[in-house]
């Protein structure tokens, strides 16, 4: 009966030591699902996978080994069960399980599946024994050109994206054609008159069109002007002549065109 105990002991400590390794990997697993599906792809997720079937298998040589105990012909008997939160249990199921009260005893003792769990199990097996050698080649051709249309995709992807970031950088190196200090100044002068030459304003003040002015010196051959003449030959300012006019008006009274007399 010692014999037997010690290698009870062994057997179970190993099994938990697997069975330990494959729920961490199963949780690596479903981390990278949740928070990694963006930068995950085929190849990584069949590498978790793989891993949980080494787990498997490793646990299944572990169950089939010849100095292991057949644990079908033990039986796990609850010996207290009670409604109150037990600090060991949870202690020992990683705060799963805080009570081990009856109406969760047939839960976590089962030895079998639901009955609905089994059924949709069963279905599964029988429509995967159905499935002939030619269809499961099929069924792997599609997978591996799907596999090849996915890598595809993300290459083109990957290279629209270095374009764009490549243009992104090109842009923000090109040199500066424009200067701001210099657009505030030409608005500040065209609005509000900032910066402007004072001779320039004494001139305009003065009744002298700068503009027409510089045009008429730098035209060629123009004549020097008169001195009672402004600029362009224009009278001075307060002797403005009345030119005659050539067209005749005759001007009535309008009491005489009133067309309601």
């Amino acid at each position: 009966m010692q014999r037997e105990e010690k290698q009870l002991d062994s057997a179970l400590e190993a099994i938990i030591m697997r069975v330990n390794d494959l729920k961490t990997a199963i949780a690596a697993m479903i981390f990278k699902v949740e928070h990694e599906y963006e930068t995950l792809n085929w190849p990584n997720f069949l590498d978790n996978f793989a891993l949980i079937s080494g787990h498997l298998t490793s646990l299944s040589k572990i169950l089939g080994h010849d100095k292991a105990p057949n644990l079908r012909n033990l039986t796990v008997l609850p010996l207290r069960l009670s409604p109150e939160k037990d600090e060991d249990l949870l202690r020992l199921t990683e705060n799963r399980i805080p009570t081990f009260a009856h109406d969760l005893v047939p839960d976590y003792l089962r030895t079998k599946l639901e009955p609905q769990a089994e059924q949709k199990m069963m279905q599964l097996e029988a429509k995967a024994a159905n499935v002939n050698i030619d269809t499961s080649h099929d069924y792997s051709k599609q997978m591996t050109q799907y596999t090849k249309v996915i890598g595809h995709v993300w290459d083109i992807a990957n290279k629209a994206r270095e374009d764009w970031e490549g243009e992104v950088s090109t842009r923000a190196t090109q040199a500066q054609t424009s200067s701001a200090a210099d657009t505030h100044a030409l608005l500040a002068a065209v609005g509000m008159g900032k910066g402007l030459k004072s001779d320039s304003i004494q001139m305009v003040q003065s009744g002298v069109n700068p503009v027409a002015n510089s045009m008429m010196v730098g035209r060629p051959g123009n004549q020097q002007q008169t001195p009672g003449q402004g600029p362009l030959g224009n009278p001075p300012m307060g002797q403005i002549n009345k030119a005659p006019s050539a067209i005749k008006t005759n001007i009535k009274a309008a009491s005489q065109i009133h067309p309601y007399r």
